[in-house]
């Protein structure tokens, strides 16, 4: 197994401890040393997971103290009794609702029915709340247990991950490939896709652009729903009908793309994508499972 998924799963590991209250603002997080002993890593691993949730704020260092949880990552109670997990869903459901411009610190606010400037007793700013509402979107996800074979393993992942954006069709523009959120549900996609590679001779950056691959595809693809939405409700008809109806205006011009009975929308384009993106990583990817075979 390689470094990367290793650091992840610490990570992911202490933010779900916070998540669940088994740690609190200013609660120390375990050491170097503690994570060593605890997962059985290098303190190269180690060093790297508490570096990366200081990086995303999960953590502060204390002068005379340590690392401890920083206060703003715990969904804390205000004065009024608002969770942050009330605030998320209901982000999410203005998201949903209106889209991404729609979504704003005062809107939440007034879904919820309290003033603007409480919700910053939770949060930071917007930019946390959108990655906040990201995470939320990923973390409905259920996972069932890995298929044989890296290939329906990595096709099942996509497909989970387009079925997301499906629901949630403002989601592929919060999701970034360089420089991806540490948080709990968007790191547990992430290892749970990286396991379809566990085994192959494979080198951590090897892994990861294999990884960063089948997510952009799917989300680059996935930004498309929200706009097709968004044409379907002006023009009344699917993109099938649409392109019915034009080839009844511009029928020769048409057919020279789109011969009659031909089948193209978002989701045959996806999944036709998503072969040939399987079909290339074949070549990089059976020399290495035939290897371990052999090895094996």
């Amino acid at each position: 197994m390689s470094e990367a998924p290793r650091y992840l799963r610490i990570v992911a590991a202490v933010e779900r401890r916070i998540a669940e209250g088994d740690l609190r603002p200013g609660d120390r997080v375990p050491t170097t040393r503690a994570i060593m002993h605890e997962w059985g890593v290098a303190m190269s691993t180690a060093t790297k997971a508490l570096t990366t949730l200081r990086q995303s704020g999960v953590i502060e260092a204390v002068p005379r103290v340590g690392a401890v949880v920083a206060a703003r990552r715990l969904p804390s109670r205000s004065a009024g009794g608002l969770e942050r997990d009330e605030i998320v869903r209901a982000a999410m459901k203005i998201a949903d609702a209106a889209g991404l411009p729609a979504l704003s610190m005062r809107a939440v606010a007034a879904e919820l029915g309290v003033a603007t400037m409480t919700l910053y007793r939770h949060l930071d700013a917007k930019a946390e709340l959108t990655q906040l509402v990201a995470d939320a979107a990923f973390a409905e996800i259920t996972y069932p247990d890995p298929p044989p074979g890296w290939r329906s393993h990595l096709r099942v992942a996509a497909n989970l991950q387009w079925e997301t954006y499906q629901r949630h069709p403002w989601l592929p523009r919060l999701v970034s490939i360089v420089r991806p959120a540490t948080l709990p549900g968007l790191l547990e996609y992430g290892v749970w896709t990286l396991r379809a590679l566990d085994g192959l001779d494979l080198d951590p950056t090897t892994r990861l652009h294999v990884y960063g691959t089948l997510v952009n595809y799917v989300r680059g693809t996935a930004v498309n729903i929200e706009s097709e939405a968004v044409a379907e409700l002006d023009t009344g008809m699917t993109s099938r009908q649409w392109t019915v109806a034009r080839t009844a205006v511009d029928g020769p011009l048409v057919a020279r793309v789109t011969p009659p009975g031909t089948d193209l929308d978002l989701e045959s384009l996806y999944a036709f994508g998503l072969e040939r993106l399987l079909d290339g990583l074949t070549l990089l990817l059976t020399p290495r499972e035939a290897s371990r075979r052999d090895l094996g």
